[in-house]
């Protein structure tokens, strides 16, 4: 198997003629290998990205070889030859795909090049519209009768899917849908494309999960091997979905542009692609920043836009080369998911004993940056998933920054990968782990454990908590490693002498360090109650613990009723409050703390102007620093208000992880989305940390070991 990468010109120009011939033969049968994948088993074993790499370094060898191209070349081509068990059907005209660019400067060059074919190019103006990560299909309407629904197969000829495509609730069996819009057509071929939203792929694979039975990967795949079942009931059982955007051909007056196009068939009853009519290249620019900006709210997975010529007759003229029309070009976004070899699973230790696996990748690049490693959520993930040592696994970024596996890619095994069994003990300090039943995760409870002290150190002296400056993490991990601290509170005990004692400390940062330290004895209680790492208690829940007790004597003789009549804390929060105070080391804890001087009380302040008064927040999808109550408690305490439906009243939607239908109706109304992110900023709070984190966020949950079984990696390199 090739592996896919970049390659110059200039890389293959210094190959002798016979390993250029050699590499050129190799290229052809491994794209024509995935296209069979791609398009018969509905199975690829790469993504997207990487055969674009493979048919690109096609191209650049073809270009310096014209004489050895012939007609079985995937350049002359499109896709594969459709599979056993449909009705072959050949398309009035053939059904094209579409070149690639992935930089402004590959559009430019494009544009150019088409300038240069014809000087009409330089005043046309464009459409910008969605590339829909979906199936092909052709759509044949005699009459204003459905009769004919095909797949493009090899763009030549295709699958009969008639039966499975009358099953699709957005498909037409006759058009016009109203019945006072225009005529139709005698004859009229539309090509579209099936796919499947991000919500109905979520609660499918519910669904199947509720079941027992096999989820799916991606909605692509998904739509794909929904439309090409041979039993259309199982078809009719998919929440399929169907846009449209091009009318390949037909009889009579049919419209010259492609906006006029999009109208038209908006108006026979046809869903028509979102677009937006761009008057000069620079706009349709614009355009596409503006999709690749909203891409995590659209509803529907896309992996670009495309740029057409409006002017039908000026993108027939311009002609074709190899299978790609002229006058249309695919603006890829950057890449989001690829595929890989799995080496390694390994475990981090976080602040509060969580044991968390994370992957160990053959390095690859993913929307140009090099991942190395991925988290893997939870063991239960990694058991469900049936994910192997060794697998390929399909890697996304989820919102372009933190990389996870979505799962593997089974038929690519060999039989050589090995089942991951998940540790019994700490891999840092060795003691066995416990699990609770009723969770999910896994934690060493080891009070004295180095990786977990470490980062409850860091923790503690963030900007989120006691904002301690110049004690980040090699820091904490050398007072540990020194047995200088054994809680946080030992922080405020130690002297310059300590210090001292460390590398790479002199007298200037000693003083500078314990300074900080002694500064952090003002912060308010809030921050002190967010530092002590009580679990599920971070900011947000620390500033209402707040409001309600003076101090932290007060919160530790708090009852579990009490706490769970708090509005925002919910019964977890509440009994692992009252758990954390119940223990004798987290007494001594705060003793030591009093003593020292770090005892704030809360104040009742002069009612300050609230950020968000007047303004209404509806929250749509999973946010990852609140729950949805404490969500709410956050904003209104910030003087806002929120409400469960979004409306003309509604001022901003706050939008997490799969956003449900009120992002559609919120975009359909013209109401403003924010992210979690956005929502801190605009109420005057500082994000948390593994908020903006990112990528570092796997890095930062992974201790420097001592004497760790089995040997443990940090992690770097995202």
């Amino acid at each position: 198997m090739i592996r896919p990468r970049k390659v110059t010109r200039e890389e293959l120009m210094s190959m002798s003629e016979e390993a250029l011939r050699e590499r050129y033969e190799a290229l052809k049968r491994e794209i024509h290998y995935h296209n069979y994948r791609y398009y018969v088993l509905n199975d690829p074993v790469i993504s997207d990205y990487e055969y674009d790499l493979l048919m690109q370094e096609l191209r650049l060898i073809e270009e310096l070889h014209p004489e050895w191209v012939t007609p079985d070349s995937p350049t002359q081509r499109v896709g594969a030859p459709p599979a056993e068990g449909f009705r072959k059907v050949r398309h009035p005209v053939p059904v094209l795909s579409l070149a690639n660019a992935y930089s402004e400067e590959d559009l430019r060059a494009w544009f150019n090049r088409i300038r240069r074919l014809d000087p009409r190019v330089e005043t046309t103006d464009f459409v910008v519209e969605p590339k829909f990560d979906g199936l092909s299909v052709v759509l044949h309407y005699r009459n204003g009768v459905f009769e004919l629904g095909a797949t493009r197969g090899d763009g030549e000829v295709g699958e009969d899917v008639t039966a499975n495509l009358r099953t699709v609730k957005q498909v037409p069996l006759r058009i016009p849908v109203d019945p006072n819009g225009p005529p139709p057509p005698p004859y009229l071929v539309v090509r579209g494309e099936v796919y499947i939203t991000k919500e109905d792929f979520r609660r499918l694979n519910q669904e199947l999960a509720a079941r027992g039975e096999r989820t799916y990967l991606n909605p692509r795949n998904t739509a794909a091997g929904s439309l090409r079942q041979l039993d259309p009931n199982v078809t009719a059982q998919r929440p399929l979905r169907l846009v449209t955007y091009q009318i390949l051909t037909g009889e009579g007056d049919l419209p010259r542009t492609q906006w006029e196009t999009l109208r038209y068939l908006e108006r026979m009853g046809f869903p028509a692609a979102e677009a937006r009519l761009c008057k000069n290249l620079d706009e349709a620019i614009e355009a596409y920043r503006w999709w690749l900006e909203r891409r995590d709210q659209v509803p529907y997975e896309m992996d670009g836009v495309v740029v057409k010529i409006n002017d039908l007759d000026l993108q027939r003229a311009l002609g074709v080369v190899g299978k790609d029309p002229r006058g249309m070009i695919a603006f890829k976004f950057p890449a989001r998911e690829v595929t890989t070899t799995l080496l390694d699973i390994q475990v981090n230790v976080g602040r509060t004993g969580r044991i968390t696996p994370y992957a160990i990748l053959e390095p690859v690049e993913i929307g140009g940056v090099i991942v190395r490693k991925a988290t893997l959520h939870n063991f239960k993930y990694i058991q469900e998933k049936d994910i192997r040592i060794g697998d390929r696994v399909y890697v996304k970024r989820a919102g372009d920054v933190i990389p996870y596996i979505v799962g593997p890619v089974v038929s690519a095994r060999t039989g050589k990968e090995k089942p991951y069994t998940p540790p019994t003990h700490c891999p840092v300090c060795g003691e066995p782990l416990y699990h609770d039943p009723d969770e999910v995760d896994w934690y060493c409870v080891n009070a004295a454990c180095p990786a977990q002290l470490a980062r409850r150190v860091e923790y503690f002296a963030s900007r989120t908590a006691m904002d301690i400056a110049g004690l980040g993490r090699k820091i904490a991990e050398q007072l540990v490693e020194a047995q200088l601290v054994s809680d946080v509170a030992d922080l405020y005990y130690l002297k310059k002498d300590d210090l001292l004692r460390l590398e790479g400390f002199a007298e200037k940062k000693a003083e500078n360090l314990l300074r900080a330290i002694q500064d952090s004895k003002n912060r308010p209680l809030r921050r002190l109650i967010t530092g002590l790492s009580i679990k599920g208690v971070g900011p947000t829940i620390a500033a209402l613990l707040e409001q309600h007790y003076p101090d932290l004597d007060a919160l530790g003789r708090a009852t579990l009723e009490e706490l769970e009549a708090l509005e925002g804390v919910g019964p977890v929060i509440a009994r692992s409050i009252v758990d954390w105070f119940s223990r004798p080391r987290h007494r001594v804890l705060l003793e030591k703390l009093k003593k020292a001087g770090v005892w704030p009380v809360a104040r009742k302040e002069e009612e300050k102007p609230k950020p968000l008064a007047g303004l209404t927040f509806v929250l749509t999808g999973a946010l990852k620093t609140m729950t949805r109550e404490e969500a709410k408690a956050f904003i209104e305490a910030h003087g806002g208000r929120v409400t469960s439906s979004v409306s003309r009243k509604t001022s901003y939607l706050v939008v997490g992880e799969h956003p449900g239908s009120k992002l559609q109706k919120a975009q359909r109304l013209g109401v403003p989305t924010i992210d979690e992110i956005t929502l801190y900023r605009m109420a005057g709070e500082e994000p948390p940390p593994e908020l903006l984190a990112g990528a570092e966020k796997i890095e930062e949950q992974t201790p420097t070991p001592q004497n760790p079984t089995p040997p443990h990696l940090p992690l770097e390199g995202i």
